[in-house]
């Protein structure tokens, strides 16, 4: 069948095995579950008569009145992840930690699947963060936090049922992919502050829900800032002091916390333990007070990752004393530890000077603002009005079930496609081997940060459902493959019509603490590979199932190999969705969220920080925006079954149309001899004056419907001053059937958009020429006066 590859800016049924494990009903609550609450009912206790009871307030002022009425006793013990309750008061205890990356997880300390009596033993299970952002698809990333389809709800109905003791979600994690070793890139939207900024706001804004009256849940966004690296080379995240220029913190590091705050209004920020420029995160001011609760408007919690506090003294070194630690800590804007380590030592620390009541009272009353807003003191959950009536039944449905394929199916990435290979005739193919590590494991789809999930279809059981005849070999003992079976698995593909290799990283090479040293392939995997597809009747289809990318250049240059697809960590329904894609059940449209580099790319440092490249040392820069090396693949890449041209059709406004706007300021020129005006003084109501609509035309030339993601990229005229090479400015995802057009708009801000930031950190509008760029595609707008 017909191919079309894209890049960002480079032009060009049956019967399926599967484990339910769902949950059983009774009357909506757990066997003896009872949401924790305050001021009325047997589980909230007393409060009533208490201002801080007072609906009718507002979150602030109830919970002045609440910290008010504290001992200095109760109020350090409500400092860490687990708070203390309140017996005197009716306020229960709390657990701050709860995850929901890619799903409601065990990872946490607030959600439980495994008391005696549950009522739900498992959550749906989402493809990992980076394969969801494969489908550059925002309306999908919010259906899956939102109300009607999925964690957010789960969420809720665990509060309810007993089984959640807080609704305080540490997600979304939304770090850039800076360095592809990076063990939890996995967990992150990619390498490009545009798309992360736009996946913040939509698993935010899903999370939080669409209530005025009371947040579904508290999304937390993840770990401010300039935070990507676990153990390399012997540098840890806890003693990595991070190097980190203006211009690099301001269009590539905060831009995605930035628009969790102003544009999704996230109620949670938390710091990073890494030291940025000399002061670690969670004791830099400048960065908590001044930035995210200043300048960005938090209205909400500053949380640390866990133990930070304590490593401020015990691995940085930044403090002599633990009190010193939990005074800077404190001071400069954080709210709650993860840990106990303020809880252990706040007191102390009040008692030497170093901290007083009062900056405690600031904290407290940001944590317990948030506690009213999520109704936690508004009586008993379950006769809310929004949320009240969510209980087990809301838990794994078919359409979060659904959903969850959807995903999957969604972000698979088709690297290659010799020949037209695929997708495969189920009736054509007589037999098949299926071979490798991940064929059959069910824990390596779904990566890190997760919870039992509802059922689990591997890649074996979704080929089953197609293909009766299946012959299994694992291939090797694990997905690092120090052990291989090559000669066995090279007589397993030579008896079969066809084969299937499931190869690819695990939770062993890449996670939380573990940084990769290569990006090849583990262990024996290539030369297995390899060996099989020799000894294979037809080119054999190589599935990868990694987080981070890998280099395969020795499958992309051998045509023994057919077909390679990435199907990331793909969730519970990952195998289902993999076979879907291979037999053409579904059309795949999923473009890669990061730069796959060669293994000469290791050469790097994970240390060094800059994203732009410098050629007078060999620097090569990082990211599609300033890389300047070999590629093994392009973000943006994918292929699909069906061919598509994309279309700039309209764009800018008559060059008149700014005259008056830009005439009255002033521009300032550069070393290079640009001029360019400050985002600053063309102000909020000029920026918006300057918007105007871009349209794309988009057409499936078949031969088989798909869903499409059309790019769209802004170039300069130039890439000095440290400008990107290309920046993507927006993405859309169309459903379109074989010969059908659509028109797709684009809302265009030049202050968004055209912008580039200084070195010292400014935002500016260069005067003159802009290049919208879809593929090879390009219209002029000029902005001057």
């Amino acid at each position: 069948m017909a191919a079309a590859a894209f890049s960002c800016c480079h032009g060009a049924g049956g019967m399926v095995v599967i484990v339910v494990v769902v949950m059983a009903m009774l009357g909506g609550v757990a066997a003896g579950g009872e949401p924790p609450f305050s001021c009325g009912g047997a589980a909230g206790g007393g409060g009533q008569g208490y201002a801080f009871c007072d609906a009718t307030l507002g979150a602030a002022e109830r919970a002045a009145d609440l910290v008010a009425r504290l001992t200095a006793a109760e109020k350090v013990a409500q400092l860490g992840d687990q708070a203390a309750g309140v017996p005197r008061l009716g306020v229960p205890a709390y657990k701050w930690w709860s995850e929901a990356l890619h799903g409601l997880a065990t990872s946490g300390r607030g959600l439980h699947f495994d008391a005696p009596g549950s009522a739900a033993r498992a959550a749906t299970s989402f493809p990992q963060v980076l394969l969801t952002a494969a489908a550059f698809d925002d309306d999908l990333w919010f259906r899956i936090g939102q109300l009607v389809a999925a964690i957010g709800t789960e969420a809720r109905a665990l509060y309810n049922i007993g089984q959640a003791e807080g609704l305080t979600m540490w997600s979304p994690n939304v770090n850039i992919f800076r360095d592809p070793r990076w063990g939890r890139g996995q967990e992150t939207p990619g390498e490009d502050p545009t798309m992360a900024s736009k996946y913040a706001v939509a698993f935010v804004k899903g999370m939080q829900g669409n209530s005025s009256a009371i947040l579904q849940t508290s999304a937390c966004c993840k770990h401010v800032t300039a935070y990507d690296l676990e153990d390399w080379n012997g540098v840890q995240r806890y003693n990595f002091n991070a190097k980190v220029t203006a211009q690099d913190l301001e269009d590539t590091y905060n831009p995605p916390f930035r628009s969790c705050v102003v544009d999704a209004k996230a109620t949670c920020i938390m710091c990073a333990y890494t030291g940025i420029n000399g002061v670690p995160a969670c004791a830099n001011a400048d960065l908590l007070t001044k930035t995210v609760r200043g300048d960005w408007g938090l209205d909400g919690y500053i949380a640390s990752d866990c133990d930070a506090v304590a490593i401020m003294r015990d691995a940085q070194r930044y403090t002599q004393t633990p009190e010193d630690a939990v005074a800077v800590a404190l001071k400069a804007g954080l709210d709650m530890n993860c840990g106990t380590y303020v809880q252990q030592h706040a007191t102390a620390a009040i008692q030497q000077g170093k901290l007083t009541e009062e900056d405690i009272d600031k904290a407290l009353k940001n944590l317990f603002a948030i506690r009213m807003r999520l109704g936690h003191f508004d009586g008993d959950p379950r006769s809310n009005s929004v949320y009240g009536g969510l209980g087990a039944t809301d838990i794994c449905t078919p359409e979060h079930r659904s959903l969850a394929l959807e995903a999957a199916m969604d972000g698979i990435v088709l690297l290659k496609n010799d020949a037209g290979i695929l997708p495969l005739d189920r009736t054509a193919v007589a037999s098949a081997a299926v071979i490798g590590p991940n064929a059959n494991d069910s824990l390596a789809l779904i990566g890190n940060y997760f919870g039992p999930p509802c059922e689990s279809t591997t890649p074996l059981n979704g080929i089953l459902g197609y293909i009766k005849s299946v012959r299994f070999l694992a291939g090797c003992n694990s997905a690092a493959c120090d052990v291989a079976a090559t000669d066995q698995a090279a007589a397993v593909a030579s008896s079969s019509d066809y084969v299937f290799l499931f190869m690819g990283l695990s939770q062993k090479q890449e996670s939380e603490g573990r940084d990769r040293t290569s990006l090849l392939l583990p262990g024996e995997q290539q030369s297995l590979i390899t060996a099989v597809a020799d000894a294979a009747k037809h080119p054999v289809i190589l599935v990868l199932l990694t987080g981070g990318p890998v280099d395969v250049t020795f499958a992309q240059t051998n045509p023994k190999i057919g077909a390679i697809l990435w199907a990331g960590y793909p969730g519970q329904a990952g195998g289902l969705a993999i076979a879907r894609v291979l037999f053409g059940d579904h059309n795949p449209g999923g473009r890669l969220p990061v730069t796959w580099y060669p293994e000469e790319f290791t050469r790097i440092p994970m240390t060094d920080m800059r994203m732009r490249a410098d050629p007078a040392t060999g620097y090569p820069g990082r990211s599609y925006r300033f890389y300047q090396g070999k590629t093994v693949y392009k973000f943006g890449y994918g292929l699909s079954y069906s061919s598509y041209s994309r279309q700039l059709v309209s764009g800018g406004k008559p060059a008149e149309s700014y005259t008056n706007l830009l005439a009255s300021l002033r521009t300032t020129t550069t070393s290079e001899g640009d001029e360019s005006y400050h985002i600053q003084e063309i102000g909020t109501d000029g920026c918006e004056q300057l918007k105007f609509p871009a349209v794309v035309e988009v057409q499936n030339h078949g031969p088989m419907d798909g869903k499409h993601s059309v790019l769209m990229c802004l170039r300069w005229p130039n890439a000095k001053g440290g400008r990107p090479t290309t920046q993507l400015i927006g993405f859309r995802s169309q459903h379109l059937k074989v010969g059908e057009k659509a028109n797709i708009r684009f809302d265009i801000s030049p202050c968004e958009h055209f912008s580039r930031v200084r070195k010292d950190g400014k935002k500016v509008i260069d005067r003159g020429s802009h290049y919208l760029m879809v593929d090879k595609d390009e219209l002029e707008i000029r902005f001057e006066a």
